[in-house]
Formats: structure tokens, sequence, C-alpha cells
């Protein structure tokens, strides 16, 4: 059984980050931190009520397609209409198109809850979420009267389209083509990997389309993006004929099951009709929107199933009889959660959630501030830390994701390998969180080659600053504070150097400094998880202290946490650094033949 883990959620969002850290942001005047508790609550009974009774059925039963092209799942539309009609995709939507206006801090909160009680469900929401932000920005005003009120009120839905069967991951290849027709243009060809390309939830359908207008340049310079949907559009906003869009299969997967993954053929007679967003051969800077997006709203999804898996493991433990183990407990055979390596799982597995979240939550913040405060200097540089956080955000939360869920395997022992227990399933479905809307590896040369390169280290230098500011400023004399503190401390210093010793080698052994980017990725979401455990930790030896809390426990629990990841796991720090330092040769210099 799913619980929400909204006291978690609140902690993080009004205790952690807080309501305060969007002061100077106009658009958020009205929100507040009970605002936060009340939509975290409500979404937490539509996650426990509402989708988790679907996850094994989804799983079990999947989605289905027909020759014909239609796709249906099992028991997915009502959800998604009682999703729609509650108003949940129009959180942070645009006022002026019915949406609510709500933080993407807030709603990354939120989303956790659809992508733990039903990640294949939470896909569809959330590419809609980013076709509606690629509209907002660079859609002309009559595209978005046409199809923002509807996408927003979750009337339609939307998707990314990117990839082709020859090109993968390089979008320079793309050979969809697009046709200039008057005021619009035909699309031909095929895309693949299009997550919830085609359903029944909806009348329509937004398709968000890379392709090549003839005559455009080669590579990424030549790609433009179009709106291309299922159905035509009238004038009226109703309905019209049906566009040369079809979902020729669905492929057959790991995991998220119910999730369907189409191969969409576009134009297969006389084209289908498309409309160009903002200005030809600047798509995939567009789509760029819509994938960073994605990006953030992935991470989220490594830490969701990570903290299902979680609870499902500890339930097991408290209840698996198993021996006597050789530690106090109770006399005779005993529940495996007293054996001191069960608890050194759950715990890793608590930590790491924990951290993830914190981050993920973190980096919304901050693209909440670039995109809304008042001040252009704090805007600009608030975007820097976002831009600089989503890779890490993206490709650690999704890594300690996977390594949690086989984890839950390994607490159910034999019986997690068995799929009626369900620990199998969550392993299946995280798995993929660290290869869509770019792999580990594209997140960490992105982390490198873009971020960290362009402007010398300079936003990482600052967020570093601001992180050993925040962490010399706790003084809670508590042994599990002190101890967050101290290891936090240490990580930041090896973080810095290493990123210095990073961006010398990229002025010349490039070569090198790529072979080490997922370690340096992943070194540095361990450090900043540390730095955001001290701090929660601090919060909570001040609570504790204050007294009068109705509930002790969560905070004891917060200490213990962070106690632990600072001896546990923040020590891999140290050994990723020594990788960060003088591994990349090891790698470069091999030569590929022997491999």
């Amino acid at each position: 059984m799913y619980r929400a883990p909204v006291r978690d959620l609140t902690f993080v969002v009004n205790e952690l980050i807080g309501a305060r850290s969007l002061e100077g942001c106009p658009k958020y005047a009205d929100y507040s931190a009970d605002v936060a508790v009340a939509i975290i609550e409500e979404a937490g009974k539509f996650a426990e009520e509402v989708l988790a009774p679907l996850y094994r059925t989804g799983d079990t039963q999947g989605a289905r397609w027909t020759p014909e092209g239609v796709v249906t799942t099992p028991g997915f539309k009502a959800a998604y209409r009682a999703f729609a009609d509650a108003g949940w995709n129009q959180l942070t939507g645009d006022p002026g198109f019915g949406g609510q206006g709500m933080p993407r801090m807030l709603a990354t909160a939120v989303q956790e809850l659809w992508a733990g009680s039903n990640l294949a469900f939470k896909l569809c929401p959330m590419l809609t979420q980013g076709a509606i932000e690629a509209l907002e920005l660079n859609g002309s005003e009559a595209q978005k009267q046409m199809f923002l009120p509807k996408m927003v009120s979750g009337e339609w839905t939307g998707t990314m389209v990117l990839t082709e069967p020859q090109a993968g991951s390089d979008l320079g290849q793309i050979r969809t083509r697009a046709v200039p027709a008057g005021d619009h243009y035909r699309l031909f060809g095929q895309k693949i990997f299009i997550t919830w390309g085609e359903h029944d939830f909806t009348s329509n359908i937004v398709h968000m389309v890379l392709a090549r207008i003839d005559g455009a340049p080669p590579g990424t310079r030549g790609i433009s993006l179009f709106i291309v949907p299922k159905f035509l559009v009238n004038a009226d906003g109703s309905i019209g004929a049906r566009n040369e869009v079809q979902c020729l299969s669905i492929e057959h997967k790991l995991g998220i099951h119910a999730s369907p993954t189409c191969v969409m053929q576009y134009g297969a007679k006389e084209g289908a009709i498309g409309y160009l967003v903002g200005e030809e051969n600047r798509g995939l800077e567009y789509m760029f929107i819509m994938m960073n997006a994605a990006r953030l709203s992935v991470g989220l999804e490594g830490y969701s199933v990570a903290g299902r898996a979680y609870q499902q493991a500890l339930e097991w433990a408290r209840t698996r009889v198993q021996g006597r183990p050789p530690v106090a407990a109770p006399e005779g055979p005993a529940p495996i959660v007293h054996y001191p390596d069960i608890k050194r799982m759950l715990l890793t597995m608590r930590a790491n959630t924990e951290a993830a979240r914190s981050l993920a939550i973190y980096a919304a913040s901050q693209l909440d501030i670039a995109a809304t405060h008042g001040d252009e200097k704090l805007r600009a540089a608030a975007q820097a830390r976002g831009d600089l956080l989503i890779p890490v955000v993206k490709a650690w939360s999704t890594e300690t994701g996977i390594e949690s869920a086989s984890l839950g395997l390994q607490v159910h022992g034999g019986m997690g390998f068995i799929e009626e227990t369900g620990a199998a399933q969550l392993y299946r479905d995280v798995r993929i969180t660290t290869i869509y809307e770019g792999t580990t590896g594209i997140q960490a040369n992105d982390l490198l080659g873009r971020k960290l390169a362009r402007d010398r280290g300079a936003a990482m230098a600052a967020l570093l600053a601001d992180v050993a500011h925040d962490l010399e400023a706790i003084t809670s004399e508590d042994p599990s504070v002190q101890a967050a503190r101290h290891g936090a401390l240490e990580g930041v210093a090896e973080l810095a150097q290493v990123t210095k010793s990073l961006l010398g080698a990229l002025g010349g052994a490039h070569e090198r400094a790529l072979a080490v980017a997922v370690p340096y990725l992943k070194l540095t979401g361990i450090v900043l998880g540390g730095w955001l455990h001290a701090k929660a930790a601090a919060i909570a030896a001040a609570r504790l202290a204050a007294g009068g809390d109705s509930d002790p426990d969560f905070y004891r629990a917060k200490l213990a946490t962070a106690r632990f990841y600072a001896e546990h796991l923040l020590p891999n720090a140290e050994a990723l650094a020594r990788v960060v330092q003088g591994g990349g040769a090891a790698v470069a210099e091999v030569d590929a033949a022997l491999l």
C-alpha cells in the first residue's frame, strides 16, 4: 500500500526551503506555507485513493494497441478525467489561460506523489506541462489562444516528439521533413519512443514535433519546432478533421507497462498539418525548454519510486520473521528489521531519497526565482544555479533511485524476485529514468561541457560559497548535527578542489575530463545532499529543543538519517574525488579495440 509522504514534503517545502525563499517574486505574493500544506495534503489523498490502486493492474495488463492505431489503458481514462476535473493539471498554469499560477517548487513536491503512486500515469501530464511551457514562451498569440486553455485545463494533452529510429539521441540526424504549404506546413516522417503519443483520455493530443524544413541547414542548426495536433482545430476552437497522425505500434518494455511508448507516423499520404513555433531553425532551442522541464521531472521520478520502495521494504522488514538477530531484540524469532544490515539498507534508501527530494525542490525554487523575481541580477543568478542543478537532479536522483529499488529487492530476499510482492515492479519501472530525457552520461557531459565551461565555474563557485556559508552558520551542538555539518564541509572542500582541476582539464585534456564526468556529477549530488541533510538536522534539533511538537519522532528520524548519511554515504565523496582527479587517463587512453 502506498502512503503519500505528506509530512516529509511539507517539511522540505515549508521548513527546509520555505515560502520566504520566494519573497521578491510578485507572482507568488499570495503563496504561503498554509497553501502548500493544503495542496500537498489533497494531492496525497488523490495519489493514495485514485492513482495507487491502478499501479499493479497497469503493470500486469499494460497499454493495449490495435491495428487501427487505437491505444487504451486499464482504468487510466477515468483516473485522468478525475485528475483533470480536480484541477491538478492547472497547478502551475498561467492564470490567463485558466491556470492556478502556483510555484514550480510546490509542483515538484506534488509531482512526487503522482510518480510515487503511479509512475506510468504521471508521465502523461508531465509531458503536457512541458508542451504548455514551450508554447507559453515561444508560441504566437494565436497559437496560445487556440491550444493553451484546453491544455492547461487538461481537456487536451501534449507530447514531446524528438527521436527517430536512425538518430537516437543525436538530433542532428533527424529526417522528418516539413514542407511549406501556405500558412502551415506538411510534415512527413516517423518518430519513436513517443511517451503517451496516443491514448483515449482526451479529444485531442497536441504533438510538439521537431522536423527539418526543406532546404534548412544540416545538423541541429536546421531543426524547427511544429505544433501537430491529432485533430485539427477549427477557428471557433472546436475539433475538426483528423490530421495525418497515427500510432503504428507501441513498444514492449521492461517496465512502466501502462505508459504507451509509441511509434508515430506523421504524414503517410498528403502530410500531417503542422504550425511553426517561433522562428525557423530554432526548434532545438525551443525544445530544450520542454527537455529541461522534463529532466527536472524525471529526476524526481527516481527518488519518488525510491521512496515507495523504502516504504514497501520497511513494511516487509517489520513483518518478516527470520531467525534471531545477534543484537537486542524481542525474545525468540524476530522481524528482520532488527538485523544490522537490514537497518543499513533501509537507512541508505531513506537517506538518499530525502537528499534527492530536497535537492530537486531547491532547484525548482531557483527556477521560480529566475522566472519571477523583481531583481534582474537575482533572476540571472538563480537561472544559472537552476541550470547547473538540472543535470545533477536528473542523473544523480535517478541513479540513487535505481540503487534504492535494488536494495528494496534485497531487503525482501528471495521474495523480492517474485512478482507478487511488487518489489520487482518498482525496480523495473525506475530503471528507465537514467535513460530517457538524456542518459546519465549525457547529463554529466552537459554539466561539464556546458554548465561549467560556459562561465568557467562561476555558478558552481557561487553555489559552493553559499553552501559553505550555510554550514558554517550551523551552531547546534547536537552530535548528529555536528557529524552532518562536518562531513558536508569536508565534501564541499573536495568538490571545490576537483572543480578547479576539471576546469583546467577542459582547457586542454578535454577527453580526460569527459571520462570522469559521471563521477564528478555523482560527487556533486552526494555533497549537495550532505549540505541539505545538515540543514535539515539543524532544523530538527531546534524543533526538538523548543519542545511542544506533536510528532517528535519525525524530527528524531531526521537527525538519525542525517548522521547516517554523513557517516556512511558522504565518505563516497572522497573516493569519487580521487577518481575525478586522476582517473581520466585510464579511460581516455585505452584503445577502443581492446574493449
